[in-house]
């Protein structure tokens, strides 16, 4: 499958993810090991970044490197440090930076549907580095490859997805992921102002896949093989009420949990986990992290060269 640009989860099927980018992100791991390969040699990317990233500028900054590519222009500040401050709209935006001839500019955005209306305005492949409270697609792309390094399967897990579950969009692009595998169960566990939006649970009901929406995390520990945990999405205006209570993955929730099952979070935490669970095998975080790399220098390998 030739990929033009990365906007939504939705664009990807299971064969696709199985045959040609698990097995890519496999050898980018390797490559990365060694120091890295020549295959995007002149190739260049800007990194345009409407609100801050660590994991994902940095790692797709990395990836392009050590395929020997280069960063022609970053930022991490848009709203800020470019003529958005001045009210430059993201449609010329995206015209201008065109103009500099890159080959490939990753966006993030801080309003949902902003790389969908930079990709009709762009000539070269936009990938969607994630759109206010909408998606995050690599993000999903290297959590669903964690998941299969990690359980060494897909189907048939079941999966407590915890926290902000209105405004994470990890959560929302994860879920339709899932949605391309079978025997999936999905507990949804979230204070009940920041529930999974209707439109995903709609998708996972046309795609047979059983949900159950709940508000107490020691309910489904023991259950679940991945607990994937999110923070509270305060920059995007979700609160908690003391009476809702707060998730936390403790010494409690890990002596409940399944010997092989495993802990997940897109990161940064904050509360949510506790740092002494950090040396528990379970905890899988960081190691889902580093993925990153590889699916991004897999993604880049399998659009530019």
């Amino acid at each position: 499958m030739k990929i033009k640009h990365i906007i939504e989860a939705r664009q990807f099927e299971r064969k696709w993810l199985e045959k040609e980018l698990f097995p890519l992100a496999k050898e980018m791991e390797e490559i990365a090991k060694r120091g890295g390969s020549d295959v995007l040699k002149e190739k260049k990317m800007i990194s345009f970044f409407y609100e801050p990233s660590t994991r994902t500028r940095c790692s797709f900054e990395a990836a392009m490197t050590l395929l020997s590519g280069r960063v022609i222009f970053s930022t991490e500040n848009a709203r800020q440090f470019s003529s958005a401050a001045k009210g430059e709209t993201l449609e010329d935006t995206i015209r201008i930076l065109n103009g500099y001839y890159p080959d490939v500019i990753v966006l993030r955005y801080d309003k949902e549907g902003g790389a969908k209306i930079a990709a009709q305005f762009s000539s070269v492949p936009i990938i969607n580095a994630g759109d206010g409270t909408g998606e995050h697609p690599t993000q999903a792309l290297l959590d669903i490859y964690t998941i299969q390094k990690e359980l060494g399967k897909i189907d048939g897990i079941s999966i407590a997805m915890v926290g902000d579950l209105a405004r994470g969009r990890t959560v929302h692009s994860l879920s339709y992921l899932l949605g391309q595998f079978s025997n999936i169960k999905i507990y949804f566990v979230s204070p009940k102002s920041l529930k999974m939006k209707d439109e995903i649970k709609e998708y996972l009901k046309k795609q047979n896949i059983i949900f159950s929406e709940e508000t107490d995390l020691k309910k489904v520990a023991s259950l679940v093989d991945v607990i994937y945990q999110t923070r509270i999405q305060k920059e995007r205006g979700s609160m908690l009420k003391d009476s809702e209570g707060f998730y936390i993955v403790n010494q409690e929730i890990l002596n409940l949990m399944k010997k092989e099952a495993m802990i997940m979070h897109p990161l940064p935490r904050l509360d949510e986990i506790s740092p002494d669970v950090d040396k528990d095998p379970r905890a899988a975080y960081f190691r889902q992290a580093e993925n990153g790399l590889y699916v991004r220098m897999a993604l880049l390998k399998m659009m530019l060269s």
